[in-house]
């Protein structure tokens, strides 16, 4: 009796949209057919190799299909809460403009006080906030924030993600490498220390961060700006939570703190419901309709 034995081993990575894939078939043939071997046992054993190898095709082929975030057009759970993230060279209360449209809309808005620190405590100061909510919230984050939203996203709570102009890292991602794929945006020659705290200057403030806001408003911001802690810059997150929850992405075109085309690459990735607003990276104060419409949308309040 001729014994067929199979082995296979298909291995595939996927990385910043790359994709590589191997696979190997080993056929063993251990004896020989003897003159008894009938024609049914043949047809069989061809069929079985056809049968393996279009299942092993149709493997190879699904592996090949970049792996995204939740599909964005699932429909999004009705929330009534919606917690807010700032990012660095800011504080809350950069997102007063749309927390009043959220309230207008009947919603619960909370702003947290990110200590920017490291990404550890910033997580966990989100988490907070989070676990106080009585039901499902939408968890929103701009710029730096986005790496907070893409962690503390995947508590219970939390039913959707919006991301602002914001960075939405992969699990165990270096954003820093990530980010140096695309020219590097004016603001960042603009940060300046004070030993191991960090803020933006003036100049950069004005022209690179809020560049589309009147001076005066621009000059009270960069005024509360919230020192940031180097080791915060370091952090990489270990879960992405946009691979299982609907997400969410504003882009803002005239971005000079964070580079438009990688705002786009990383909405797509992740599979992400995108609008573009003609703002700087500031959008969720020169646009706070756009900003909260999105949010709204995110909270299936928007038909």
């Amino acid at each position: 009796m001729r014994l067929i034995g199979i082995e296979a081993n298909h291995e595939a990575f996927v990385q910043d949209g790359s994709i590589a894939c191997s696979a190997y078939v080993e056929i063993l043939d251990q004896g020989s057919p003897g003159p008894n071997r009938s024609i049914a046992t043949e047809e069989e054993t061809m069929m079985n190799r056809r049968d393996f190898s279009t299942a092993l095709l149709a493997g190879a082929a699904a592996s090949m299909i970049p792996a995204r975030g939740f599909a964005a057009s699932a429909p999004p759970q009705k929330a009534r809460n919606v917690v807010l993230v700032h990012g660095l060279f800011a504080d809350g209360s950069c997102w007063s403009e749309v927390i009043a449209r959220l309230q207008a809309a009947g919603l619960n808005a909370t702003s947290v006080q990110n200590p920017l620190t490291t990404l550890p405590e910033a997580v966990a100061s989100a988490e907070r906030v989070l676990a106080r909510q009585d039901g499902p919230t939408v968890l929103v984050g701009h710029s730096f924030s986005g790496m907070i939203v893409t962690e503390a996203g995947m508590h219970p709570n939390v039913s959707a993600l919006v991301y602002v102009a914001a960075r939405a890292p992969d699990a165990g991602e270096d954003y820093t490498a990530l980010a140096k794929t695309y020219p590097t945006p004016p603001a960042s020659a603009g940060i300046v220390f004070d030993g191991d705290e960090g803020r933006l200057s003036e100049q950069s403030f004005l022209r690179d961060f809020a560049g589309d806001l009147p001076e005066a408003k621009a000059k009270v911001l960069y005024a509360v700006q919230e020192p940031f802690h180097k080791a915060l810059l370091g952090g990489k997150t270990t879960n992405a939570a946009w691979r299982s929850k609907p997400s969410f992405y504003a882009v803002s075109t005239e971005d000079r703190t964070i580079n438009p085309d990688l705002e786009r690459f990383m909405a797509k990735r992740m599979g992400a419901r995108t609008i573009e607003v003609k703002a700087s990276h500031l959008g969720l104060i020169s646009h706070p309709d756009e900003i909260a419409g999105l949010i709204l949308e995110a909270a299936g309040q928007k038909g």
